[in-house]
């Protein structure tokens, strides 16, 4: 049974008499721990898509369905409750509350779910410590660079023990650095923890290392295929073509050797 589904969804934006046609008849599955990233040009529905996979929207028709469990009869206290224990959400704009420090960042998802504060602090604050972010505790979150601002982002996904992460571009505003720091803790987070990583990104080179690669064009899934990364794939070709031209020369040879006799 897949983690997460859709069925048959659409999504129809509207603005007065007019009409966008965001998502057209989307069906997609994902499974429990894998790592899949949902790519494709800007405007092409991948967002739209990943709103819709973590209840942040609801389709126009069509069905999102949670560990087989349809959602369109959830009540909004029932959606914001799967949002905040079972998901953990990363964007590329961090969305830190500027003036509140690292560890009230970090734990409001906590607060929102009625922890008392001794307790949030002390899992905050541990957490933190884990993600090399114990030293900012108590530091404003304005006062962070990109990638600190990116962890605590993190953390604050992580403080509830969630089943899934979202990330929207989560390295879009880092430096390659910074970035690919990032990218490993979200992996590690994936293949050592076994949390089911679901990523929007135009980036093929980090698509590339996801399990499944999601395309969308103009609404639609045009492509769901397994990843693999560039070099790797042509290192395997060159070791094939070696292989097969090695091969190839010992008949020859073998073959001249028999007519000569």
């Amino acid at each position: 049974m897949a983690q997460l589904s859709s069925s048959a969804v659409t999504k129809v934006y509207k603005s007065g008499d007019e009409q966008f046609l965001a998502l057209d008849n989307v069906s997609v599955e994902i499974e429990r721990g894998e790592a899949v990233a949902i790519t494709g040009k800007s405007g092409s529905g991948k967002s739209t898509l990943m709103h819709l996979l973590a209840l942040l929207d609801s389709p126009t028709s069509g069905e999102i369905s949670i560990n087989g469990v349809p959602t369109k009869s959830f009540s909004e206290q029932k959606l914001s409750k799967v949002r905040n224990e079972t998901f953990g959400f990363v964007f590329q704009q961090f969305f830190l509350n500027a003036n509140e420090t690292v560890l009230e960042n970090t734990v409001l998802p906590l607060e929102v779910g009625g922890m008392s504060q001794s307790e949030r602090n002390r899992l905050g604050t541990e957490l933190l410590e884990e993600l090399g972010l114990g030293d900012k505790v108590q530091n404003k979150a304005v006062d962070l660079s990109g990638g600190q601002k990116q962890r605590v982002a993190i953390a604050r996904a992580l403080i509830n023990s969630p089943q899934v992460i979202f990330a929207d571009e989560p390295t879009g505003n880092l430096d390659s650095k910074t970035g690919q720091q990032v990218e490993e803790l979200l992996f590690d987070l994936n293949k050592n923890h076994g949390i089911t990583l679901v990523c929007v990104t135009h980036d093929r080179d980090f698509a590339a290392k996801f399990d499944r690669i999601i395309e969308v064009s103009d609404g639609r899934i045009v492509g769901q295929d397994s990843a693999v990364e560039p070099e790797k794939d042509l290192s395997a070709l060159i070791e094939r073509s070696v292989r097969n031209a090695v091969s190839k020369a010992v008949e020859e040879a073998l073959s001249r050797n028999g007519e000569n006799k």
